[in-house]
């Protein structure tokens, strides 16, 4: 479990949804647009999570490896748990995202938190997704969103 409101990563990800088709020229036009498809709270505008997350990309890049990305805002820019979300977002044409193993990235997970507390707890258990193959290998046969859910929800069943 995550949090009171929120039982894990497949409701996290279910409320921030899964984005196709996301086109850009640099890692900022990709990240507009990654965040005009999501429906975002009333309590942020797409400017200010623009901003907080290039703030942090600025600060070193959130590419991982693997082909993935995991942009996020070093500070929380929301303060309701009930705000909160990870989206996961596919690229039409990967890119530079100078990621630290020098691999161009075609997937994003955004995640938005209310506390440092909770981003934290939530980074990890992505960063556990993320070395799983059957994860990896869903991400790159890019999956039906129900498919990705039902694997996620599935694994965090086993952690309880």
């Amino acid at each position: 479990m995550i949090s009171e409101t929120v039982t894990g990563l497949g409701d996290l990800l279910e409320r921030g949804g899964i984005h196709r088709g996301l086109q850009g020229n640099s890692v900022r036009g990709v990240l507009e647009n990654f965040i005009k498809t999501i429906t975002l709270p009333k309590t942020i505008t797409e400017q200010v999570l623009l901003e907080a997350v290039m703030e942090r990309e600025a600060l070193m890049t959130t590419g991982i490896g693997k082909g993935i990305a995991l942009p996020h805002p070093r500070n929380p820019v929301i303060t309701g748990e009930e705000d909160q979300f990870t989206a996961l977002g596919f690229l039409e044409h990967s890119m530079d995202w100078k990621a630290l193993d020098g691999k161009p990235v075609d997937t994003l997970i955004l995640i938005v938190s209310a506390s440092a507390q909770f981003h934290l707890k939530t980074l990890s258990v992505v960063s556990f997704f993320c070395q799983q193959d059957e994860f990896t290998r869903l991400l790159e046969e890019r999956a039906p969103e129900e498919t990705i859910i039902r694997y996620i929800k599935n694994t965090e069943k086993e952690w309880k």
